[in-house]
């Protein structure tokens, strides 16, 4: 019986290390970020967004920021979608990949993200 429980716990623990590899690459995060030039519009440090109704994205939740880039790919038309011409047309071009990378990056930033108040 115990050989069968640490047998499930080693199944466990592996699945649950594999799931946190899953997440994007940083560095790669940072050249796509240049790339498409996402500074131009939240801030050279992605905290500083040009127009205070475009979102702060430093520090912001990785798992957050890839469900609102698919969001902005499938448009406001889609399922569970989101219509923005400028943010459509920037997300339309990423891949999977990508997308888990800039989120990484962007996640890895500091930032004011506010949790409680």
């Amino acid at each position: 019986m115990k050989k069968i429980f640490a047998a499930a716990v080693v199944l466990f623990a592996s699945a649950v290390s594999l799931n946190a590899v899953a997440g994007g690459n940083v560095d790669t995060g940072k050249k796509a970020a240049e790339k498409y030039n996402c500074a131009a519009c939240h801030g050279k440090d992605f905290n500083t967004p040009i127009d205070p109704s475009y979102p702060k994205l430093a520090g912001q939740h990785e798992d957050y920021l890839e469900h609102a880039l698919v969001a902005y790919q499938r448009g406001g038309d889609g399922p569970n979608g989101r219509g923005n011409a400028i943010m459509g047309a920037q997300a339309k071009p990423l891949s999977q990949t990508e997308i888990k990378d800039i989120a990484a990056y962007l996640h890895s930033l500091p930032g004011s993200l506010v949790l409680r108040k």
